[in-house]
């Protein structure tokens, strides 16, 4: 198996609401523990950074947290997403979308925008 690879700058906010869109209600260390068995294992994600992410969700009304315990009955953070980060999901999905089109039109080489 190869060498696990950190999550690429702008790209963890969106996997922080696909997988809540997928999994609903999570605590911090579940959706870490989810977007790390998503990629096969092969992202490496910074708890320093998750957090922060989280934090800067919520603060845009993307996501809400509920405070509750966990499986192993541990006060936990649980995050929900809202309608305001549905629609962030659409745009940056779209913004991804369009982003890997262009980048394969260099990967192959070619002018040709088909």
């Amino acid at each position: 198996m190869g060498e696990k690879k950190d999550v690429w700058q702008g790209t963890l906010a969106l996997m922080v609401l696909k997988t809540l869109e997928s999994m609903g209600e999570l605590h911090g260390y579940g959706i870490a523990r989810r977007i790390e068995q998503t990629s096969g294992d092969l992202l490496s994600l910074n708890y320093g950074t998750l957090y922060p992410a989280l934090l800067k969700l919520e603060q845009e009304g993307a996501i809400v947290s509920e405070w509750g315990l966990s499986e192993n009955n541990r006060k936990a953070k649980f995050y929900k997403l809202t309608r305001v980060g549905r629609k962030q999901i659409e745009r940056e999905t779209d913004n991804w979308e369009q982003t890997t089109a262009i980048l394969a039109r260099f990967l192959r080489g070619t002018e040709d925008p088909a």
